[in-house]
């Protein structure tokens, strides 16, 4: 829905619905989007995200009819598709997912085609008065960066897509945005990595040059291009999980010229004073099918696990006052969880600043992990929830 007052839109992503094929997407779009809809926005038109896999992408891409059926749909519903989410390429609900969400990465053909058969998708069903975009995984698993080589290859196939996005503006006059999502432990994980790689390797010279020859446009407006087409996505979960002080990380952006193309409102687990008690209680949690990132703060110092289990055989072999903050989403209205909380502080701040001056025109919730929270965490069905979480953060922004 349309916030207002230069708010942006706002919306939840479909990523917790089941959407793994189109006909799994398709029904959950029919099973759910009209009851949260009629409950949050019904005399208005509300603003969609979309999860497509890749397979719900190409068949998208390449089937005038099934796209002409999903603009139906939202049409006959009030309803506008604003952004996709493209980070999980393939299965993403019931499966193990673990790291393998950022494969295929950034220096494959199958990211590219995928991410340009969702451009394809979005030029023609996306209202021509917004500027869609596609949220992106954060170009590839740190530990799979091996030199300098990756580092290139990703920058060339995020520049073939920026051209292909640039082609489509100058057929269809639709403006479609790539939006990179930094995450713990990705090439881009921190503010300041994001800002170093935009400033080395994407806003440059040379890298409008190389999209001047992929886009067949001069060079003066291909300086332009890159940053009206590539962003980022700034998932506050994430970047407070990093015990980055979220003001400053949103000032850092805006200093270095990144587009901030959505602005997600997630809130993660925080446990401010680790005791064996938490660490039982935390093993629940461990024992999901997605990652979970853990940061530790013990006297001054920032250790990174790349899950819960490596942050409890740390415990074990030094147990002892620190601090953990953990990717794992939960309902973004709650502060306390029992014997720990969660980030919602560093949600309020964003929230805080995005009202004070507006940084993205599209704002969207992502908590995507109901199938796994544990049942005292679940309030009522998920249409319950997802309007729950909407409802909160409407009134941070009208307070």
């Amino acid at each position: 829905m349309d916030l207002g007052g230069g708010l942006g839109h706002l919306t939840y992503s479909t990523l917790v619905h089941p959407a793994d094929t189109w006909d799994q997407l398709w029904t959950s779009l029919n099973t759910y989007l009209p009851r949260v809809k009629a409950r949050v926005s019904p005399n208005a038109p509300f603003g969609v995200c979309i999860r497509l896999s890749a397979s719900s992408a190409r068949l998208l891409a390449s089937n005038r009819a099934e796209r002409d059926k999903l603009k139906r749909f939202l049409a006959e519903h009030d309803m506008y598709v604003y952004t996709v989410n493209a980070f999980p390429y393939g299965a993403f609900k019931d499966t193990i997912v673990k790291e393998q969400v950022y494969e295929p990465d950034w220096r494959t053909e199958e990211r590219t085609a995928y991410t340009i058969n969702v451009a394809d998708v979005l030029s023609d069903i996306a209202r021509e008065d917004i500027s869609p975009s596609i949220q992106t995984a954060p170009l590839g698993f740190k530990p799979n960066v091996t030199g300098p080589d990756v580092v290139a290859s990703y920058t060339e196939h995020v520049l073939r897509v920026a051209a292909h996005l640039v082609q489509i503006e100058a057929r269809t006059g639709r403006n479609v945005t790539l939006a990179i999502e930094p995450e713990p432990h990705c090439f881009l994980e921190t503010t300041d990595e994001t800002v170093a790689y935009f400033g080395a390797h994407l806003y440059t010279g040379a890298a409008a040059t190389r999209l001047a020859q992929l886009a067949g446009i001069p060079i003066s407006e291909a300086h332009v291009a890159l940053r009206r087409h590539i962003g980022i996505v700034f998932d506050i979960g994430h970047q407070a999980v990093g015990f980055e002080h979220i003001p400053t990380s949103l000032q850092k952006l805006v200093d270095a010229g990144i587009p901030i193309f959505k602005l997600q409102e997630v809130a993660a687990m925080h446990i401010p004073q680790v005791t064996q008690e938490s660490v039982d209680a935390l093993a629940q949690y461990a024992k999901t099918v997605y990652l979970s990132q853990t940061v530790e703060k013990k006297n001054g110092r920032i250790t990174k696990f790349l899950n819960l289990e490596d942050a409890f055989a740390a415990w074990k072999t030094d147990p002892g006052p620190r601090e953990w903050r953990t990717h794992f989403h939960v309902p973004v209205f709650l502060e306390d969880l029992g014997l720990f909380r969660t980030t919602r502080f560093a949600l309020e701040d964003a929230l805080r600043v995005h009202k004070a001056t507006p940084l993205s025109r599209q704002l969207e919730i992502e908590t995507y992990t109901w199938d796994v929270l544990p049942d005292h965490l679940k309030t009522g069905d998920i249409v319950d929830y997802v309007c729950r979480e909407i409802d909160w953060v409407r009134a941070q922004l009208k307070s």
